[in-house]
């Protein structure tokens, strides 16, 4: 039932978005430009700096978008919260930002690394986070994010006790089409003193969470994707140089993975970067994946690629922004405009975080639409 009702959400959004999509727009301005919102400013609010983007569609398609709030100063460990801004509207417009969770009012406690998930047979959202990049933290609303659950600590049930770094996502997890929910992680194993990826995952929406496969060493920052073949691509940060982005596959689930590989093709300094599923044939005509990153030189230029053939190659790319650009998150709105919640600035990329919407049309220079049979 869980399988029938994740395709069944996906055939709805589809037969709006054909019927739709001959407006060319979803109300984005006329030509080959992006619609963008500043979501998070840094320096407003209160907080020195804004970082570690993720965003959610709800199933009342409400946009959901994460951060760290800084407060103090730019970097990754001091007086850190979790907060929160949401659309109902697309991304057009963003209401008060809201504080998800933090602890100690002023002391130097780092909450962060925020990886939410959308449970679609439920609709609640279940939302990791991490502790000072040690203990590991769940929460969740059933109320389309207005408001949190206390958080219930995961740690013994996802980290291992020879890891220390712990980060969650950051970015998003997915439901796969069994139904299972899946979180990508990284960690830092003082066994050989290197990076990570990993997931852990529910089969029992949310109640309880196992650990999932771990890479090989010099990983770190992923974001997972379900192929056609019901198999796992995870997108990786990685620290083997060669400026690429790295990939590897499972075949079961997320409980193994294989060996990483660069990809030529998609050009990644050591940074995080995006995946999304864009479509699935059936019920569209091609099977779509999304990749987002920085296009380079090292962290400008915002960039997103297209792959028609579940990412064994990238063949479009295209710049959302010019200038400094880091950290992303990709999500898929219902009436098929793509979404991409980033860093960027003029002068540095942690300015402020932006939502950009674009369409397929705008990624393919007009040589792709949901239209087209």
């Amino acid at each position: 039932m869980i399988a029938s009702g994740f395709r069944s959400r996906l055939v709805i959004v589809l037969a709006v978005v054909f019927v739709t999509a001959a407006a060319a727009g979803n109300n984005l301005p006329a030509g080959d430009t992006v619609a963008q919102t500043d979501v998070f400013t840094s320096g407003s609010e209160g907080y020195h700096t804004y970082r570690i983007p993720g965003i959610v569609s709800t199933n009342k398609d409400t946009l959901l978008a994460f951060c760290e709030g800084r407060k103090t100063g730019r970097g990754d460990h001091g007086d850190l919260d979790l907060v929160l801004r949401r659309s109902t509207d697309g991304g057009k417009t963003w209401q008060p930002m809201q504080l998800v969770y933090e602890e100690g009012d002023s002391e130097k406690i780092t909450i962060g690394n925020p990886c939410p998930v959308v449970d679609r047979t439920t609709g609640t959202i279940w939302l990791p986070f991490c502790r000072n990049n040690d203990r590991v933290f769940m929460t969740n609303s059933t109320d389309d994010g207005k408001t949190w659950a206390t958080p219930v600590e995961i740690t013994k049930d996802v980290k291992k006790p020879e890891w220390r770094w712990y980060a969650t996502g950051p970015g998003h997890g997915i439901q796969l089409q069994s139904g299972r929910l899946v979180i990508p992680c990284d960690c830092n194993d003082i066994r050989d003193k290197k990076q990570h990826s990993l997931v852990f995952y529910s089969d029992d929406r949310g109640q309880t969470w196992k650990l999932g496969g771990v890479t090989e060493a010099a990983m770190d920052e992923c974001e997972v994707v379900e192929l056609v073949d019901k198999s796992l691509l995870l997108c990786m940060r990685n620290y083997r140089g060669k400026n690429r982005r790295a990939f590897a596959t499972s075949s079961d689930a997320g409980l193994t993975w294989s060996e990483p590989t660069h990809h030529e093709q998609v050009f990644c300094p050591t940074c995080q970067a995006s995946i999304e599923r864009y479509t699935l044939k059936p019920p569209a005509a091609k099977n779509r994946l999304l990749y987002c990153g920085p296009g380079g030189p090292g962290r400008t230029n915002m960039t997103i690629r297209l792959s028609y053939d579940e990412g064994k190659s990238w063949p479009v790319a295209k710049v959302i922004r010019n200038g400094p650009a880091a950290y992303s998150d990709l999500v898929v709105l219902p009436d098929g405009t793509i979404g991409c919640l980033y860093e960027c600035g003029d002068k540095h990329a942690y300015e402020k975080i932006a939502f950009a919407r674009v369409t397929l049309g705008w990624v393919s220079g007009g040589k792709d639409r949901l239209s087209a049979r």
